[in-house]
């Protein structure tokens, strides 16, 4: 670490925590602090998407997996492009409930104890999600450094500055800070391949050294096989509708677009970096190889790579952008964690009469302190990977009762539950058959997740059919909420117009229907909306996997 490179860090926790202070003087509000009064453009909704979507374990995981097995691994990061177009087709969902959190959303569909059931686990998730984050930033920090500076005093940097900004300004604060930082996240995805193919002779250099499967886009022999991949593609489809944060990407929006255009194509360009992470892997498989050297961790691959080929001011440069992938996220976790808090459990169960003043300030402070058992968690953490995708599997669990409720109308809160539970015992007890012994995180393999799901939403169907129906009036309301558009401009007293008036018509939410000869009728000019956007995405889908294919021929 050079004097420069301390200038650029510690630069960077000033500068960045200045401007989160600044921006956070529009923040009046609950709503404001909550959800932005949902006045983001389109611009700063990827931004947010993207800096949200992408944390400082991401980039360690990947370039480990990558390192150890191969470029086939990027599909442990990819699972969630096969499913990217379907985020298009999701948008209107949370903005049309026209709710603060998606423990609300549950509250509406299926009653106040699953409302309060979801809140616990969306907490556990934040909490959870945000520990794999500090162990990833720390495995890199520590040897990139070359243990010159404290992982732990970097961490500790890193949450005071995200939770002085959040704290004062909340998501007006993330939103911004994350499009800002989503700038030095694409340092850190790109910067060490053009030092690295210098430094191990190209493209070619690399053939040289490491085997020939290491650049195989699909490789079975690495566990990456078809069955893998499509389990990994039901995780994130299912998953990515029951994650706490998915309210605040999509429902900020100034309008349904934004949040789509956001959410869709700014995770979309999360996939894009996600190639440099794995370039990144093999570089410095071969490096070590030209170095002679061995990592005990692949996980290590990542911060080996920058402390060996960075000079002078890259290192801080690095290390900036380290932080700003977690301090994008963290921060946006933060005021959802409060939100969840405030809105689920404060406002409903402990003072309903609270005034909006009292509810920010709620807000602010459980958001602060939720946010610091995240750490208890990080130090429990072995591998990142692992870690990653035990958050996500759990998200896909809670996800058979929030996309089910949404495509079918008979599900009730009975069946919600068992399926749920059902997908969360027959996961443990499968795993604890194989493996003999008793953990919270287990490594993730594609069979017991596949066996949980299919017993988890046989039990939501059967638990919804053999059990009363929820109360007509309530479910019809709450379907009629989700026709309508959110954005249109209205004169007092005006009800909001149909969707399908503008062709913005959700076909996930007729999917039930499709089979009927109604559904048709004005096929195109009902759905327009959905399919230009769902098309679009498999364009850029196609696109990506084109590249990653001519990258590989190099």
């Amino acid at each position: 670490m050079a004097t420069i490179d301390y200038i650029i860090l510690f630069g960077y926790f000033i500068a960045i925590t200045a401007f989160g202070l600044w921006i956070s003087r529009r923040t009046k509000s609950s709503d404001s602090y909550f959800r932005g009064e949902r006045k983001f453009s389109w611009w700063i909704m990827m931004g947010q998407a993207f800096g949200t979507g992408t944390h400082a374990e991401m980039p360690v995981a990947q370039a480990g997996a990558t390192f150890q097995h191969g470029f086939a691994t990027i599909w442990y990061q990819w699972k969630n492009m096969l499913i990217t177009p379907f985020y298009w087709l999701l948008g209107p969902f949370y903005r049309r409930s026209e709710r603060t959190t998606i423990g609300e959303i549950f509250e509406d569909r299926y009653g106040k104890e699953l409302g309060i059931v979801y809140s616990v686990f969306a907490i556990m998730f934040f909490v959870f999600s945000m520990g794999a984050m500090l162990q990833g930033a720390a495995k890199v920090i520590t040897i990139a450094s070359g243990e010159l500076i404290s992982a732990n005093g970097v961490v500790l940097a890193m949450t005071v500055a995200f939770i002085i900004y959040s704290f004062a300004g909340g998501l007006v604060a993330a939103a911004y800070t994350d499009f800002i930082q989503s700038i030095l996240i694409i340092a850190l995805s790109f910067l060490l391949i053009p030092l690295g193919l210098n430094a191990v002779g190209g493209f070619s250099g690399m053939k040289e050294v490491l085997p020939a499967n290491s650049f195989k886009l699909f490789d079975s022999n690495v566990g990456m096989d078809a069955f893998t991949i499509s389990m990994l593609a039901l995780n994130g489809v299912i998953g990515i509708t029951a994650q706490p944060h998915m309210l605040s990407m999509y429902a900020t929006g100034n309008t349904e677009r934004s949040g789509r255009i956001g959410q869709t194509f700014g995770s979309m360009f999360k996939r894009l970096m996600t190639i440099g992470w794995a370039l990144t892997g093999l570089v410095v498989a071969a490096l070590v190889i030209k170095n002679n050297v061995t990592l005990d961790d692949p996980e290590m691959a990542f911060g080996y790579g920058s402390r060996e080929l960075l000079g002078p001011g890259l290192t801080g440069l690095m290390l900036a952008a380290i932080v700003a992938a977690n301090m994008s996220t963290c921060s946006n976790f933060m005021v959802n964690t409060g939100a969840l808090f405030t809105q689920n459990i404060y406002k409903r169960h402990i003072n309903p009469n609270s005034d909006d003043r009292r509810l920010l300030w709620v807000g602010r402070f459980s958001g602060l302190g939720l946010s610091l058992l995240a750490v208890l968690f990080a130090l429990s953490i072995k591998n990142v990977l692992h870690a990653f995708l035990f958050t996500e599997t759990t998200a896909a669990f809670m996800g058979i009762a929030f996309l089910g409720g949404i495509i079918w109308k008979r599900a009730n809160r009975y069946g919600a539950a068992a399926g749920v539970i059902t997908a969360f015992l027959s996961y443990y007890l499968i795993n604890f058959l194989n493996v003999g012994t008793v953990m919270l995180v287990y490594k993730w393999e594609p069979a017991p997740f596949g066996l949980a799901m299919l017993f988890g939403f046989f039990m939501f169907w059967l638990g919804s059919i053999v059990t009363k129906r929820e109360d007509q009036n309530r479910i019809d309301s709450f379907f009629d909420l989700m026709r309508r558009k959110s954005d249109a401009v209205l004169k007092d007293g005006e009800q909001k117009p149909l969707a399908s008036d503008s062709g913005e018509e959700s076909m996930l939410l007729d999917l039930p229907g499709w089979m009927k000869r109604d559904r048709w009728t004005g096929f195109f000019r009902r759905y327009r909306e959905d399919l230009g956007g769902f098309l679009l995405s498999w364009i850029f889908v196609g696109f990506l996997i084109l590249l990653a294919w001519a990258i590989l021929q190099l």
